[in-house]
């Protein structure tokens, strides 16, 4: 308590100092004592203080509505399950928190959610099932914090400025929003399709195959410890990589903190109180979520003879239960009409007729059901909270497996000690390899050893299912069946499998649902290893050294093949100008690299055509250096090349542009040119787009959002520097709105202030002292 008076009479005399910051002293609704204070450093990130976890939930709500009210608006009106009655049943929802193609499949699925009743029942659990005290707590201020936003202060965000769906939120949208997060690549994967199954009926829905790596959701994580640091402790890097435009996981910084408590900065999502990335003094962790892991199952029903809608288990028939969901949508005269729409669930979970771009007919005789490990998991925000607390990377490890709340996310954590240690503690079916061989059906054998997807026979009891004992939920893997390490030197993942962390300690032994091993890395993987090993050659990692592996912009895939693919060139008539522009580019996806757009095009129609591309085949013993040597003989490579060449001439772009001039976003009418590039080039510093055949390369859609770099150094100070690539504001009318994507341009980072002695020696320091009442 003595220090929060001490911060609060610090505050406010360095507010009455600094320039232009008077007026911003004063509580908005002029009351003088305030319940949290925000001091706003550069770049408008806010570090906010209060005295307990209430206030401090609420210093943190009101911060992050002053920069992003429209997009937590955007998510509670999606799973209230009101888009279409004020958006119209056809656009395409904006928030993510499913894949639902239009605003009518996704009210469908929320409202069937919602009358489902499962958030509540999962609120009245003890902990960790439920919230703890503290988070509820932090939510319940979070929402007054929004709500006296909302309240008191003009919205100027065109976004929804005067829209009718602007309104205040509740605990419970919040509550929805993480359990919707959770469930994006299961249940939400195929929103589309469990609104719209019917029986006899051609399969429904749609959308992209449920893996991680064509969501556009991904990650690069790296966590240094002692063996491998110039000064023996560690350094952090976090660099998720998350859809641009969508609402529901936009990333905004800050620092919270409750004097004796807690002290964490980082970014999380606005709508969700707390951090999923960041450091507090003494330790970091950052995340990545896995491709080739699944969080869920299929389960293929036996129906009985002449009533589709009753299946089998164990020789006895169970029927489906029927819910008529109904929500209201707008018609194009501007009046409402009730749409009702069944909705079949099963024992296992909602029936599908479509995973993806597969087909899964719902016949007389057979029916499947989407089975989701984190259906019933409401736990995010436990583990975000008690990670927070962590002192050490074994401390943050510890939190996730008390929690068991995280629903895809790998942790990877180091200290100030220079220890290292990993995680793959989140929501993972409990199908064994041996039940998986047991009691997969035809589809499943043919799935499972592919891709991970298990499809069981839902009409034996004895295939639902295990449970561990230290599960905190039924149904899925433990913390001791589920993949950890710990080491002294580095850990690193680029969204492949737990097998190879560190390639001097491969991982095996855990289910094909958890994530193959002994398989072929992707080329983010192998080209981060190259650069890590690169860097220690040299010397110990510092916090420099790693800003520099971040923005090397090295194309691995490049470093493997130009050459070969130069030499090929000169061998093909015509070919001169594409030659010289590819022999003359550096190797890298930077701003100025010229060359850089031809071989983008070219890899992006080799990369998806096999391993028959290679001469030299994986290895298992050689993982991060295999396969390699392109086959330039094969005429489909030769052709993917000359195709590349035309779509640059049918889109007018020199073939020597540079590369920046094509590689941008837009903001405020200016273009922003954008080094970085395509995951499957092992571009570390990822972004992807579509691309028009005319125009080229248009806005980015995802990529590199959050990014820090923190390098403990023993005063519980950390030398840290962040950047927050699309910037801190969604609103077109902020100063926060594209200053931190112009650094991200120029490969410029912020230099953090954590300490209370940098926050108040900020140039740019701005003191708002809010109070609930």
């Amino acid at each position: 308590m003595l220090l929060w008076k001490r911060i609060a009479a610090v505050c406010a005399a360095a507010s009455l100092l600094a320039a232009g910051t008077a007026a911003a002293a004063q509580p908005p609704d002029g009351v003088s004592r305030p319940d949290a204070i925000i001091r706003y450093t550069e770049y408008g990130i806010p570090h906010i203080v209060a005295n307990d976890w209430l206030n401090l939930g609420f210093g943190q709500g009101f911060a992050a509505a002053k920069d992003n009210i429209c997009a937590i608006a955007d998510v509670a009106v999606t799973t209230r399950a009101e888009r279409s009655r004020w958006l119209g049943p056809d656009a395409a929802p904006t928030s993510g928190v499913s894949q639902a193609s239009t605003n009518l499949a996704s009210d469908l699925y929320f409202q069937g959610l919602n009358e489902s009743g499962v958030i509540e029942r999962l609120l009245s659990a003890p902990a960790p099932r439920g919230p703890y005290r503290e988070v509820r707590e932090l939510i319940r201020g979070y929402v007054e914090g929004v709500n006296k936003y909302l309240r008191t202060v003009e919205i100027t965000d065109p976004a929804c400025r005067g829209a009718g769906w602007l309104k205040p939120i509740t605990e419970l949208d919040v509550h929805r929003h993480s359990h919707a997060v959770g469930m994006i690549f299961g249940q939400g994967g195929v929103a589309d399709s469990i609104t719209a199954s019917l029986p006899g009926a051609p399969p429904a829905g749609g959308g992209t195959e449920q893996m991680l790596g064509e969501t556009g959701i991904g990650s690069n994580a790296i966590a240094i410890g002692s063996a491998a640091s110039a000064n023996g402790r560690g350094v952090s890097l976090a660099n998720p990589h998350l859809p641009w435009q969508l609402s529901g996981t936009r990333l905004w910084q800050s620092q919270v903190t409750l004097p004796g408590k807690l002290d964490v900065s980082g970014a999380g999502i606005p709508g969700i109180p707390l951090m999923w990335l960041g450091h507090n003094e003494t330790a970091a962790w950052s995340g990545t979520a896995t491709d080739t892991t699944r969080t869920y199952t299929l389960f293929e029903l036996k129906l009985v003879p002449g009533s589709p809608t009753t299946y089998l288990v164990d020789g006895k028939p169970e029927r489906m239960r029927r819910d008529d969901v109904s929500v209201l949508s707008r018609k194009a005269d501007g009046t409402l009409e009730r749409v009702v729409r069944p909705q079949w669930t099963t024992r296992y979970g909602p029936v599908t007729t479509r995973l993806g771009q597969r087909k899964l007919p719902w016949t007389a005789s057979s029916a499947f059901a989407i089975a989701d490990a984190n259906a019933g998991n409401l736990g995010m925000t436990n583990s975000m909270f008690a990670i927070a607390r962590g002192r050490t990377a074994g401390e943050m490890i510890g939190a996730v497996r008390e929690t068991q709340g995280l629903p895809w996310m790998n942790i990877l954590a180091t200290d100030d000690r220079g220890r290292v240690e990993f995680s793959q503690i989140h929501g993972v079916p409990h199908v064994t390899d041996e039940k998986a061989a047991r009691c997969n059906t035809p589809l499943g054998k043919e799935l499972f050893d592919a891709d991970g997807v298990a499809v069981l026979d839902g009409s034996r009891t004895a295939c639902a299912w295990g449970r561990d004992r230290d599960a905190v939920r039924p149904g899925v893997f433990g913390p001791s069946g589920l993949p950890s390490l710990s080491r002294s030197d580095y850990l690193a993942n680029s969204n492949d499998s737990y097998w190879l962390f560190n390639p001097a300690e491969p991982k095996t032994g855990f289910p094909r649902i958890v994530g193959p091993a002994r398989y072929e890395q992707n080329m983010r993987t192998r080209g981060g290893f190259v650069e890590i090993a690169d860097q220690l050659k040299k010397g110990g990692f510092t916090g420099q050294a790693m800003r520099d592996l971040m923005f090397s912009n090295r194309d691995h895939a490049a470093e493997l093949v130009r050459v070969d693919v130069v030499a090929m060139c000169r061998t093909m008539p015509g070919m001169d100008a594409a030659c010289a522009a590819l022999a003359g580019w550096d190797g890298r996806s930077d701003t100025g690299s010229r060359g850089a757009l031809l071989f983008d095009r070219f890899w992006s129609l080799v990369d998806r055509m096999g391993p028959e591309i290679w001469r030299i085949p994986f290895d298992v013993k050689d993982p991060v250096h295999t396969p390699n040597t392109l086959d330039t003989g094969n005429a489909a490579i030769r052709k993917a090349f000359s195709d590349a060449v035309a779509q640059l001439k049918a889109a007018n772009i020199p073939l020597d542009a540079p590369y920046g001039d094509n590689h941008y976003v837009v903001r405020d009418g200016r273009k922003i040119p954008l080094g970085g590039g395509a995951a499957g080039r092992g571009v570390y510093n990822s972004l992807g787009g579509p691309w028009d055949p005319a125009r080229g390369y248009t806005e980015f859609t995802h990529g590199g959002t959050y990014l820090h770099v923190v390098e403990f150094n023993g005063t519980g100070c950390p030398d840290t520097t962040t950047l927050l690539t699309y910037s801190q504001s969604a609103n077109p009318a902020s100063a926060h709105h594209s200053d931190q994507t112009e650094l991200y341009s120029r490969k410029q980072w912020v230099t953090e202030r954590y300490c209370e002695k940098d926050i108040l020696a900020s140039p740019s320091l701005e003191v708002v002292r809010v109070s609930r009442r």
